[in-house]
């Protein structure tokens, strides 16, 4: 069974094959589509197909899904790696030990964002942006400038008390645990960690950034725990919604996976600690 651990807990050992690992498959061209996939998913309120990565009752399982994906495709190169998350509400610091050069590098320099330290900067060559929405080909971070704090433990605890899952109009309207942790309601959780992180994570490209697999291993451990708090609450909708993915509704773009498949990670993986 996988075991999902926080990255401040990793080894040596550990951090290096992950990164080994991101880089392999960025060099098949397998990480693009990743980055391609997640870029076709974002969605507004108003657009006329349907909702399901983003702005949706499916943000949590559509995301559950997608770091399968990876994690598997990371394990098809070293079957050792998992995914590790990133406790923003612990290691809220440039200095935290996921931006050291040994890891992730830490953030741009002020004049264009351009990462210069660690694997994934452009000098080391390992890490042409492909996938984007400008001319820029380098990974950009601006750490802290757009937004100056992450989210607490209170804020994160705030939003595990909500007991409802998601309620109408099933958008980034809603009240409901979904959509406070996805960021369009109350204290900004999900949302705000892009932002803070700057360069490709603040856009719909925001895989390009290798950070966005740790901080979306902890936004699924967050309903993880969710769900362990409100063992009698539901994904919601039931059934019969239009323009959101039901709990019995396959997600695009696979054909084979509803909500309700998604809803016991333990089938998957474990976490390290899971608090409730």
């Amino acid at each position: 069974m996988t075991v999902r651990k926080n990255q401040a807990s990793l080894t040596a050992d550990e951090k290096r094959r992950f990164v080994a690992s991101v880089i392999e498959l960025k060099r098949s061209g397998r990480y693009d589509d990743f980055v391609r996939t997640h870029n076709a998913f974002i969605m507004s309120d108003t657009d006329d197909s349907e909702r399901t990565g983003h702005r949706s009752p499916s943000f949590l399982p559509w995301h559950r899904r997608f770091l399968l994906d990876f994690e598997q495709a990371l394990q098809s190169v070293d079957s050792s790696v998992a995914l590790p998350y990133w406790d923003w509400s612990a290691d809220r610091t440039v200095r935290a030990a996921l931006w050291a050069p040994d890891f992730l590098g830490g953030t741009g320099r002020s004049s264009d964002g351009r990462v210069t330290d660690g694997p994934f900067a452009a000098a080391a060559g390992n890490w042409p942006v492909n996938v984007r929405v400008d001319g820029r080909t380098y990974l950009r971070r601006s750490l802290g400038t757009s937004v100056r704090e992450l989210p607490t433990r209170d804020e994160v605890d705030s939003v595990l008390s909500i007991a409802t899952y998601d309620m109408a109009p099933w958008n980034s309207a809603s009240d409901g645990f979904r959509n406070h942790l996805e960021g369009w309601r109350g204290v900004n959780l999900h949302n705000r960690v892009h932002v803070w992180v700057g360069g490709q994570m603040a856009t719909g490209v925001s895989p390009n950034d290798p950070v966005f697999w740790l901080h979306h291993a902890f936004i699924d451990k967050l309903w993880a725990r969710w769900r362990r708090r409100h063992p009698e609450a539901a994904y919601l909708p039931g059934g019969g919604t239009p323009d959101v993915v039901d709990l019995d509704e396959t997600m695009k773009p696979w054909n084979d996976v509803r909500p309700a498949d998604l809803l016991d990670h333990t089938r998957f993986y474990t976490f390290d600690t899971l608090e409730a």
